[in-house]
């Protein structure tokens, strides 16, 4: 079993995620003991969003690293821990809505794939990057 960062690597989907985490300075954290749940956009998701945005972002370390702490919770939260809650707070600090009506969302995206364990917690994959308020 490979850690946050490997596992992310390995799937292949994740390209534009790993190279933010990569630039936000993320990667020695996200590989660290954890444990952590991460809900990850695929490179899908970040082509969904502005023309411009990912390259700005890419720019502004600060503002970067609060869109990505904001896709991580502390802790092993699995999939039906998740549809326990409501809500949960971010290593980024706000707190991410989450409705269980139909399918599970966090804030405005779709989780697609649940639980893929990693060595320091788990990812569930989203269909759409996720903004702090």
């Amino acid at each position: 079993m490979k850690n946050i960062v490997e596992t992310a690597i390995e799937a292949g989907s994740f390209k534009t995620l790993v190279a933010a985490v990569k630039a936000a300075g993320l990667v020695e954290t996200l590989s660290g003991p954890g444990p952590f749940t991460v809900f990850a956009p695929t490179d899908a998701a970040f082509a969904k969003l502005p023309s411009g945005t990912v390259e700005g972002l890419l720019k502004d370390k600060k503002k970067l690293t609060a869109v990505l702490t904001y896709h991580v919770v502390p802790g092993k939260v699995m999939a039906r821990d998740v549809l326990k809650l409501r809500s949960a707070k971010t290593v980024q600090g706000q707190e991410i809505t989450i409705n269980t009506k139909s399918g599970v969302m966090v804030d405005n995206a779709n989780v697609t794939k649940t639980d893929i364990e990693c060595t320091n917690g788990v990812i569930h994959v989203i269909d759409s990057v996720i903004l702090p308020k």
